[in-house]
C-alpha cells in the first residue's frame, strides 16, 4: 500500500480579511496557492465551494483561519514549505497570525487518493496536542515514516472546541 501526506494548519488572525494588517497575507494568498499547486509532489488542498482558497471556511471557529492539503511525500511538503516562496510567507507569520499557545500543524499519512475531511483533520490535531508526536500524528521536527494506519477519523473520547 502507497502512502501520501496530510498536512493540516490552523491560524488566529490579528484581524478581519478587510483590516490592514491583513493586507499582506491576503495580498500573497493566490500566489502562494499557485506556486504550491504546481510544486512538485503537491496532490490536493482544500478550497472552498467556490474554487477558491479556503480562508472562507471556519470549521474550528469563527477565528481560525485553515490550509489542509495533501503530499506525495515528507520531502515534497518540507521542500514547498522551507525552500520556496513561501518561506518568506512564512516568516512574516506573527504579522498576520497571533500565538495560538499550542500546536497550530499537524502532519499524518494517509493511503494515497484518501482526501482527508476537516472533522479527520481536527482529530489528528487534538491527538497531536494531547499526546505530542506520534506515527498518528506529528510535526517537522519529530517526523515518523509511513506505516499502515487507519484512514478515518482517529478515536478520541471528545472532540475539543477551539
Amino acid at each position: 500500500m502507497s502512502f501520501h501526506l496530510a498536512q493540516l494548519n490552523v491560524g488566529r488572525t490579528v484581524g478581519p480579511k478587510d483590516d490592514p494588517r491583513m493586507a499582506g497575507f491576503y495580498g500573497d494568498l493566490d500566489r502562494i496557492n499557485a506556486l504550491a499547486d504546481g510544486w512538485p509532489g503537491f496532490v490536493w488542498r482544500l478550497v472552498d465551494e467556490g474554487g477558491a482558497d479556503a480562508t472562507s471556511l471556519r470549521p474550528f471557529g469563527d477565528d481560525l483561519l485553515v490550509n489542509l492539503s495533501v503530499w506525495q511525500d515528507l520531502e515534497s511538503l518540507r521542500d514547498f514549505t522551507f525552500r520556496s516562496g513561501h518561506l518568506d510567507v512564512l516568516r512574516r507569520r506573527r504579522e498576520w497570525f497571533v500565538p495560538l499557545g499550542a500546536a497550530h500543524t499537524v502532519i499524518w499519512w494517509v493511503p494515497a487518493g484518501h482526501i482527508p475531511t476537516l472533522g479527520e483533520a481536527g482529530e489528528r490535531l487534538d491527538l497531536l496536542r494531547r499526546n505530542g508526536s506520534s506515527s498518528e500524528a506529528f510535526t517537522f521536527r519529530d517526523p515518523f515514516p509511513a506505516a499502515p494506519a487507519p484512514a478515518g477519523p482517529v478515536p478520541s473520547e471528545h472532540a475539543h472546541q477551539r
